[in-house]
């Protein structure tokens, strides 16, 4: 069950595979810093393979690998350098549709070629991270297609056989990861995009619910039903961006949270579909029969369910007028350009023009309808399982029936944002003709981390470490922590019994000071902004349910409180500060840096 090694992927440095290979943690930053060098390299040479339409250029290169060794330097902690920034160091890919602040942005379209003036919210989230871009990669065009051929870029190819699609849109995202040119990818989704191409390159696709990672900065396809999803080789590296990227983005007004559980009690009633559709000689329908055995030797139950409701759902989405999203975003182009076009891509935009705005209302009440009968599905199973797609076809069957290949490729896909559920695309093994077979788990909206749970049992992953790194599945609130309340210290429970998580071991700016209050059991600090003679101040920043805030409060005795306070990068939390007459004749203790260190010089 574990994913495709490509036999043809550039050799890059040992250990350096996934997330946690790449990730600078003890390593010398120079030794790093050459490995991301060589694997540079081997993405510029693979232009033939039509992965990539642009590398990242020199300048924008050298000022990463800058930024990596002043973090570097100012982080020196393993520990310490993976809280605060939990991606430094590790290469990833960005579909080309999505904004990289002074880089081109295509669309697969050199008509629409713009250069980008911000980065999209979840590259500056990489950013911010750690993380490195290497490149923008390929798709088709405006990413509307699931086969990975509509591009003036070239077609890329399946790692397993180059005879066969990579899948799409997100094309050249998965085939970057699959080929060992980045530990991970960032493509969307609107109707499998981020799912097919997994399946047809023995990776992890985890489409989140719609909403729950801001697109600000994304080209639209369907604005309202968009996703930016994750490729990796693992359910764990998957979730673990995901962490990165999840959480309200205000320059998106479709971006929302929907909570949902962390996991799911025991084995899961699976519905699979009754009547399972397969085309082409790809070997599918042989190995569909050997995943649900899989599925059943994890304990879970499989429940027949009729899929002809979720094809009426799918339905709406290219035979109906929500092809209309795609027509509002090229209008003008399409008018005065029409030649800029992909003929394909042309000809499933334009038939936006056949339906007009009683048809559009007509398709949301439908919708609605059937929204409204699905409900009842999932009293009978906790998710789905469904082959991801339904065969690997060739080039040449692309090319003979562009729209007939494409529509089979979206059967078990082009339901799901419409309904507002969440997907995780994951490898079953090959088929007969060894090639990449791929199943997808499909869940109500906001079961994201139950969805990681269960992929990471089917791969065999460790299913004990946690999904993510907070708790994604329900709101929380970010809290600093100064004094008694840090780990080890004798108040850390009163976080724990409430659900909270560790996110991140920092400082404050350098814009304070620390006082030990005289009187207090057990002993705590008073934190102080000050107007000048300030220090950098030893903090935790705990993500604590919103549900357990209001009861954690109570415990708050005065003369503390829970205010704002600027963490070390910039951004304002809430924490721990101290009113200041109680400071009054205090002993200050800011030049041990922090609670523990003066409370542990006591101890000498």
């Amino acid at each position: 069950m574990q994913p495709i090694v490509d036999p043809i992927a550039p050799a890059v440095a040992p250990g350096h595979h996934g997330i946690a290979g790449w990730r600078l943690g003890s390593q010398a930053v120079d030794d790093h810093v050459q490995d991301l060098e060589d694997l540079r390299l081997a993405a510029q040479a693979t232009d033939h393979a039509a992965v990539w339409i642009h590398l990242c250029p020199h300048d924008a290169w050298a000022a990463q690998l800058q930024a990596l060794r002043t973090r570097a330097a100012e982080c020196t902690d393993p520990a310490l350098r993976r809280q605060r920034y939990p991606l430094l160091g590790v290469p990833f890919a960005v579909k080309d549709n999505i904004d990289i602040a002074g880089q081109p942005t295509t669309a697969a379209c050199p008509a629409f070629t713009h250069t980008a003036s911000d980065n999209a919210n979840v590259v500056q989230r990489l950013l911010d991270a750690g993380a490195v871009w290497i490149g923008k990669t390929n798709l088709d065009q405006f990413a509307t297609g699931l086969v990975g051929t509509r591009s003036p870029y070239g077609q890329p190819a399946s790692v397993a056989d180059p005879s066969r699609i990579s899948g799409g849109s997100s094309s050249g995202s998965a085939v970057a990861v699959a080929r060992g040119l980045a530990a991970f990818s960032l493509g969307t989704d609107t109707a499998g995009s981020g799912r097919v191409p997994a399946g047809l390159n023995g990776l992890v696709g985890l489409k989140p619910t719609p909403g729950r990672v801001g697109n600000r900065g994304v080209v639209p396809a369907c604005r309202s039903l968009d996703c930016v999803s994750i490729f990796a080789t693992g359910v764990g590296d998957a979730a673990h961006v995901l962490s990165v990227l999840e959480g309200p983005d205000p320059g998106d007004p479709y971006s929302h949270f929907a909570p949902g559980p962390t996991r799911w009690p025991g084995a899961l009633r699976l519905g699979v579909p009754n009547r399972p559709v397969f085309h082409g000689d790809a070997g599918y329908e042989q190995a569909w029969p050997r995943a649900l055995a899989r599925a059943r030797e994890l304990g879970h139950e499989l429940v027949d369910i009729d899929f002809e409701p979720l094809w009426a759902v799918a339905a709406l989405l290219y035979d109906g007028p929500w092809v209309a999203e795609r027509h509002a975003v090229v209008r003008q182009l399409l008018q005065t350009q029409p030649g800029a076009f992909d003929p394909t891509v042309r000809q499933v935009i334009a038939k936006a023009l056949d339906f007009d705005a009683t048809a559009a209302f007509e398709a949301q009440y439908r919708l609605r309808e059937l929204q409204q009968s699905l409900g009842a599905l999932w009293q009978r199973v906790d998710a789905l399982l469904v082959p991801t797609t339904t065969g690997h076809p060739t080039f040449a069957e692309v090319a003979a029936d562009p729209v007939g290949a494409n529509a089979r490729m979206g059967t078990y896909t082009n339901f799901v944002n419409l309904l507002g559920w969440s997907a995780l695309a994951v490898p079953a093994g090959h088929t007969d003709k060894d090639l990449p077979f791929g199943v997808t788990f499909i869940a109500p909206g906001g079961c994201d981390s139950a969805l990681v749970h269960a992929g990471k049992a089917w791969l065999g992953e460790n299913t004990d470490e946690p999904t993510l790194l907070r708790p994604a599945s329900t709101a929380t609130l970010d809290i600093a922590v100064v004094g008694a309340h840090l780990s080890g210290l004798p108040l850390n429970g009163q976080l724990v019994e409430r659900g909270a998580v560790r996110v991140a071991s920092t400082t404050t700016a350098p814009h304070y000071r620390l006082f030990a209050l005289p009187g207090t059991t057990p002993p705590k600090p008073g934190l102080q902004r000050v107007p000048d003679g300030g220090a950098a101040i030893a903090v935790e920043v705990w993500a604590m349910p919103l549900s357990a805030v209001g009861s954690f409060l109570a415990l708050i005795p005065p003369p503390l409180g829970l205010g704002s306070v600027e963490l070390a990068d910039g951004r304002h939390v809430h924490g721990f500060i101290c009113e200041g007459h109680a400071l009054q004749g205090a002993l200050d203790v800011t030049s041990f840096g922090g609670w523990r260190a003066y409370r542990a010089s006591l101890a000498t």
